[in-house]
């Protein structure tokens, strides 16, 4: 069994699936983990391939539509830890099959703790271990089946060099007194809640910005649904239905009948004609509906910081003094600035300062927004150092001319 596995077969059916979780329960240390999706090109960002591997057990490839709930593999695995390279891509649809760790390594995060200056799976694996890893795969359609044996070879590769990049790693994190900080930005990624869903989430359309009147963002937003409910109803990636760019095209011109929207240059697709009456009852819906949105959206959007200087200026003064010194410490500690802190807390606590502007007012408003506490520990003190350097730079308005 464990030489059929070591071809690189598709485990699909629930019988060789419970002989695999059965050889990795017994197998030891921690296990590799990766998945595979088909971005780009399906709706769905659910798993397509599964790939597993662990020492005195072997590598397993699964089939997440085929076998569906993993749950017994979860609870096999359960007490071990779970090597990822870039765990927050996966995490998701990881989840939504019933595979959720209790604790993690994620070999990308590590690899920006030890400020490489790459830290990409196929650089890093070539940076420690000396060994070429080609990523050729890395963005094909993983909802093809029956999949290609070289795709397979791939996707096996990625997970059988995870625990010894892992065991090269931890030493190193040692030796640079970074263990603890590791394990806190680990558990950061395993405890994130996702993003709520956008209220508007037709806005995200690229280009809208573009449209001007309310009517024409009526029609964008009718193309976008329209489009949306079909690119679900075939897992299709809506895109690949018709870009966003002919979306937004036809919104602009406000086409008056199907014929115009037909001929329509800019309107173009695999699904622009065969789906034409759609496209047409969504811009007809735009063109007559009575609910119309808003030109401008009140979020909670902070204006781009290239802006603050005639916006808020003293916020401006603030941030670039912040980021000067968080940008001194990323250097001093080797790892990038937006490990550090990241960048939009950074950002908050510059604009709406809390009162005080103290570090222990900054260190509750850094824990609220969702700073680990090694990363307000870092930075609480420095920010607030930074606020009375930028205080003492702001100009005195009050102050008669000379």
């Amino acid at each position: 069994m464990t030489e059929h596995y070591a071809e690189h077969h598709v485990i699909s059916t629930s019988d060789a699936y419970l002989d695999a979780v059965a050889l990795l329960e017994r197998g030891t240390g921690p296990i590799g983990i990766d998945a595979e999706r088909a971005s780009g090109f399906t709706y769905s960002q659910r798993a397509y391939l599964i790939q597993v591997f662990r020492r005195d057990a072997g590598t397993f490839l699964f089939d997440p539509p085929a076998i569906g709930d993993f749950s017994e593999l979860n609870d096999a695995l359960a007490d071990a830890v779970w090597i990822l390279h870039a765990a927050s891509q996966d995490l998701a649809c990881l989840r939504e099959v019933g595979l959720d760790p209790a604790r993690i390594f994620d070999t990308e995060l590590a690899a920006r703790l030890l400020g490489l200056p790459r830290v990409g799976l196929g650089t890093v694996v070539e940076e420690l271990l000396g060994i070429h890893l080609a990523k050729e795969h890395s963005a094909a359609n993983w909802s093809t089946r029956p999949l290609p044996d070289a795709w397979l070879v791939y996707a096996a590769l990625d997970v059988e060099l995870l625990p010894d990049l892992c065991d090269k790693m931890v030493p190193l994190l040692a030796e640079s007194e970074k263990t603890e900080i590791a394990e806190q930005e680990f558990q950061a990624v395993l405890a994130k809640e996702p993003k709520p869903a956008r209220a508007d989430p037709w806005r995200k359309l690229s280009g809208v910005h573009s449209l001007r009147g309310q009517r024409n963002l009526a029609i964008a937003r009718e193309l976008w649904l329209s489009r949306d409910a079909l690119a679900q109803h075939l897992d299709v990636a809506p895109g690949r239905l018709v870009p966003d760019a002919s979306l937004v095209a036809a919104a602009r011109v406000a086409p008056s009948n199907k014929q115009a929207l037909a001929n329509l240059r800019e309107f173009s697709g695999r699904a622009t004609r065969t789906e034409i009456d759609r496209w047409w009852t969504a811009i007809s819906t735009g063109l007559t509906t009575s609910d119309l949105p808003d030109t401008r959206v009140n979020g909670d959007t902070l204006p781009p910081p290239r802006a603050w200087a005639e916006r808020n200026p003293e916020a401006d003064l603030r941030y670039k003094a912040a980021r000067a010194a968080i940008t001194e410490l990323s250097e001093a500690l080797s790892i990038p600035t937006e490990n550090i802190l990241t960048p939009d807390f950074l950002r908050r606590v510059c604009w709406s300062p809390p009162a005080g502007e103290n570090a222990e007012s900054i260190a509750a408003a850094l824990a609220e927004l969702g700073a680990s506490p090694w990363q307000i520990d870092a930075t609480a003190q420095l920010i607030a150092d930074a606020f009375v350097d930028a205080r003492q730079t702001t100009p005195d308005t009050d102050s008669p001319a000379s």
